[in-house]
């Protein structure tokens, strides 16, 4: 087992994480700014990465925008930690590659299993090869095939293609897709899920209006 990294400048919160997840069996290092566990990265991949957004220095949402531009650490997940009324932070960590977030204060066994969610389905991508018809899904390198095509997808276009192949068996809800991809939700009508899903279809060629299915009044389906 490798080892998680907690990244808060907080001592008491950093030692009431460390000490938590190290009784749920994790092995833990706990780091006080991003500098140091980045310097830390370059010699071993953790597992998973817990960031707070405002820390002294380097923040969190510039050493997540770092994780990601590394190619051996772009898969990682990553969790954040926010203030309560910081909607704006939730929003662009999640942009920047973030998996989830958490809103101080929290629980730690919310935390835990938000833990376990995102290190089953690391371990799920990292086995799998995905293939419906003629489009192929590498979850090891977040590539996407259509006849053996490479596909340039964006990152919130990958995410919702794969939440959408790995739920084929049902109807997804709108509701369901905006609170799992961008984590948060939209106060009114928004056209940013429409707009993706278009643009996805579009990129897939003629298999993607035939795979991504509007279900009207409720969400999409993806049809293998």
């Amino acid at each position: 087992m490798g080892y998680i990294y907690i990244v808060e400048d907080d001592e008491s919160i950093r030692e009431l994480i460390r000490i938590a997840l190290e009784g749920f069996g994790y092995n833990i290092k706990a780091y006080e700014s991003a500098e140091l566990a980045l310097e830390d990265m370059k010699t071993e991949i953790p597992e998973l990465v817990i960031f707070d957004i405002m820390l002294p220095g380097m923040d969190g949402l510039t050493a997540i925008k770092h994780v990601r531009k590394d190619l051996t650490l772009k898969d990682v997940p990553i969790i954040c930690l926010t203030a309560k009324d910081k909607e704006v932070d939730k929003v662009a960590g999640l942009d920047l590659g973030a998996d989830d977030y958490l809103t101080k204060p929290f629980g730690v066994l919310e935390l835990a299993a938000r833990i376990r969610s995102l290190l089953r389905r690391s371990s799920k991508e990292e086995q799998e090869e995905m293939t419906s018809g003629s489009i192929r899904i590498n979850s090891m390198t977040r590539e996407v095939f259509v006849e053996n095509q490479l596909i340039d997808l964006t990152f919130k276009e990958y995410e919702l293609l794969l939440y959408l192949f790995e739920n084929s068996s049902r109807v997804v809800s709108r509701d369901e897709m905006l609170n799992q991809i961008w984590g948060y939700e939209y106060d009114g009508e928004s056209r940013t899920l429409d707009i993706h899903i278009r643009t996805l279809r579009g990129k897939l060629g003629p298999i993607g209006a035939e795979s991504i299915k509007t279900i009207r009044g409720v969400g999409y389906r993806f049809v293998k």
